[in-house]
């Protein structure tokens, strides 16, 4: 994807960055050559960012033209939030507080070019506003009451820039546009820019290595460019066009930040970040699976005042579970009223709600992948040898898995099917795995994670590389009707500029 630097006069930026092109934000918004670029990363640096200013016009018309726009239309709203710099300064509050801790002064002025500080001690806490606030060129003020205090960032322009950093910013821009993002030789021609958030530190990923490799391979033959990104990336969201994370996600986690980020800057995203919120939280799939008329285990939401009547309404054995709990953490089974009251002491400290189902032991529970509406793949989740559940957390010596036996959809019971597609449908159209149980002849639902397990040799036994492929074209078709929808926009603007009597130029803000 090619780079450009917009300024409002090229002659404020005197130096020269190789592969990348100075543009006035005069010719950018008027000229045609720039409007019929299909892939094109905008670096705006103009001098102000107001509302209809030339600045917030440079963003707002590249993200009409499906250009990548930094700083984009929702991090230049970004700055102008106060309770958003009061969050993120909480945040990071323990961040800012060891970088300062030497300083003596109550005021502290910190400048961010290209994510970096002329200082290193500021390196780590320059980096992080810079993923958070992305813009080339900030500027973050600080205040000491008390403790340290971000008062307020904002992105610069290349004018307010002191005549004796500006060695510095031609050594950190070339930097960052050496790096290989940025460098277009080191890619294969692509039609599309698709990342992956992968954890390498994970110790139960969602999908192995092996497995994002066949990610990596289908998303090629499809005419993708495919990256894996880590947390330490947040900032190049939107270099892409799709995001697909393939770590385990949670809403209180940069998982859920990332996608919403995303979701913010345009891109197609699995999964979203209304599914992760829906699917993360037990208490609101009990609630919605029941509001959908789909069975579910018998269920009581406890909190402090209902706490008592858990024994009476659900019996022993029951099952305890936190309400963000994944991958069979977070869920207990007790077995009487001693254990019972000190595992709900132990909930209840950290959620106001926890939930409380009757246990249900079979021999195995059943896995239906669904995708865009519609099941991708369906699999026998065995329970782990000696336990009640299908993961063993506790045993450290013996196989934690049970034993996974995948089945042609077409060979799956019907009622299987039906009740997983409708309950994934409650919660979206992503990629959801949907967990049931079939009890004395009654199907029950008993979670839907919108981030599936993919593992080489169990849920694509049957589909093999089809089943990526799948995953991938479900990439594509989305980014398609979404470029399908933006086209329409650019031509708005040509027909209220011929209305005018001429050019583009005749709309221009300037």
């Amino acid at each position: 994807m090619q780079s450009i630097l917009v300024v409002y006069n090229p002659k404020d930026l005197e130096f020269n960055i190789e592969g990348v092109e100075v543009v006035s934000a005069r010719a950018y918004l008027t000229e045609g050559k720039y409007s019929n670029l299909r892939k094109l990363r905008v670096f705006n640096l103009s001098r102000y960012y107001r509302y209809q200013s030339t600045g917030y016009y440079v963003s707002l018309i590249a993200e009409a033209r499906g250009h990548r726009a930094i700083p984009s239309i929702t991090t230049i709203q970004d700055f102008k939030s106060q309770a958003i710099v009061r969050v993120i300064s909480d945040e990071i509050d323990e961040l800012i507080q060891k970088s300062f801790r030497k300083l003596k002064s109550d005021k502290f002025t910190l400048s961010i070019y290209f994510g970096q500080n002329l200082s290193k001690q500021y390196e780590t806490l320059s980096r992080k506003l810079y993923n958070l606030f992305q813009a080339p060129l900030l500027r973050a003020h600080f205040i000491y009451h008390k403790k340290w205090i971000l008062q307020n960032i904002s992105p610069v322009s290349v004018r307010e820039i002191p005549d004796e950093h500006r060695a510095f910013i031609v050594q950190f821009a070339n930097e960052y546009f050496s790096t290989k993002r940025f460098n277009a030789s080191k890619f294969i021609p692509a039609k599309y820019d698709l990342a992956i958030l992968v954890n390498p530190q994970e110790k139960a990923p969602p999908s192995t290595k092996k497995v994002i490799n066949y990610f990596l391979e289908a998303a090629e033959s499809l005419g993708f460019n495919a990256e894996l990104i880590t947390k330490d990336d947040y900032n190049r969201i939107a270099e892409f066009d799709a995001l697909f994370i393939r770590e385990t996600t949670a809403v209180n986690h940069y998982t859920y930040k990332f996608s919403r980020r995303a979701t913010a800057e345009g891109l197609v995203v699995i999964d979203d970040p209304g599914s992760i919120l829906k699917c993360c939280n037990k208490v609101y799939l009990a609630e919605v699976l029941t509001k959908g008329r789909i069975a579910i285990p018998k269920t009581l939401i406890v909190h402090k005042a209902n706490r008592h009547i858990v024994e009476q309404e659900i019996g022993f054995p029951c099952v305890l579970k936190k309400p963000d709990s994944s991958f069979s953490q977070g869920v207990t089974k007790v077995e009487n009223s001693f254990d019972l009251q000190k595992n709900l002491n132990s909930l209840l400290d950290d959620s106001d709600l926890v939930i409380a189902q009757e246990y249900l032991p079979t021999e195995f529970d059943w896995r239906v992948g669904v995708l865009d509406g519609k099941p991708l793949f369906a699999c026998k989740y065995f329970m782990a040898k000696n336990h009640w559940q299908i993961y063993n957390w506790i045993d450290k010596k013996n196989k934690k898995w049970g034993r996974v036996e995948t089945l042609p959809v077409k060979n799956v019971p019907s009622e299987i099917i039906q009740t997983a597609v409708k309950a994934a449908n409650l919660i979206g159209n992503g990629f959801y795995g949907v967990d049931l149980k079939k009890v004395n002849g009654k199907i029950l639902v008993i979670e839907i994670n919108d981030n599936p397990s993919l593992e080489d040799g169990e849920e694509d036994k049957f589909l093999g590389r089809e089943l990526y492929l799948a995953i991938i074209k479900s990439f594509l078709k989305r980014i398609e009707q979404t470029k399908n929808r933006e086209k329409f926009l650019p031509e708005k603007y040509k027909r209220i500029a011929k209305k005018n009597g001429g050019t583009q130029k005749k709309i221009s803000p300037l």
